[in-house]
């Protein structure tokens, strides 16, 4: 079994990826999902969150409102790194489990993680293979003002807000660069799992020219 982690800055469609790679049999591990469970209501994480960005990130004992709290720590260094040490810990606690459920069931996992490259989970979660997913900046502000009903102003200050694209490609065993049509996107996928399933069939090591994909 092989266990890749698949990444890409916002509005990539690193996860429309990951969907197209497990339908090859593979089990999605999805970090951003399972912070959602982290931070349920009656959690000691949720109170942790609470008490230190206060009760207007919640309407009474409801679910953390995302909006808002990222509203609270976009821009502001400190109070990030405060909330990634209070939900960080928790969310590796389950990738961890999850990834170890599914190799003790010989499955090939998709980890899906949106900070691969900044919270160094290749070697925190063992990945095997690196696809990293990519479009130009132009792009992807399109998507995220047309698909999203972001200003252009807030796509703009998030996309620059994120690591350097660059940086995250120099991370990348495969890249799928995410720039066509849907039926093209699904092909680049396939022929970056063929190429991930013989690996995992052999003993050898990574290729030194792996499939670097682009759209049209």
């Amino acid at each position: 079994m092989v266990v890749v982690g698949c990444t890409g800055g916002i509005g990539s469609g690193k996860s429309t990826v990951a969907s197209l790679m497990a339908r090859h049999g593979a089990q999605i591990v999805d970090a951003d999902a399972i912070a959602h469970q982290v931070v349920a209501p009656g959690t000691a994480v949720y109170r942790a969150v609470v008490e230190r960005f206060g009760s207007a990130i919640v309407a009474g004992d409801q679910p953390i409102d995302r909006p808002a709290l990222a509203a609270v720590v976009f821009g502001d260094d400190s109070a990030r790194r405060d909330l990634e040490a209070i939900i960080h810990p928790a969310v590796e606690k389950v990738m961890l489990a999850q990834i170890a459920k599914a190799r003790g069931a010989g499955t090939d996992v998709i980890c899906d993680i949106p900070l691969l490259v900044e919270t160094n989970a290749r070697e925190r979660y063992g990945l095997d293979v690196v696809v990293v997913v990519d479009a130009p900046e132009e792009i992807v502000l399109e998507r995220l003002v047309e698909q999203r009903g972001m200003s252009e102003a807030d796509a703009k200050a998030r996309i620059r807000a994120q690591l350097e694209r660059f940086e995250r490609l120099r991370s990348a065993d495969a890249i799928v660069e995410n720039i066509g049509t849907f039926d093209e996107l699904t092909e680049m996928v396939d022929e970056v799992w063929r190429w991930i399933d013989h690996l995992g069939s052999s003993s050898r090591p990574l290729d030194d020219s792996p499939p670097s994909l682009r759209g049209t």
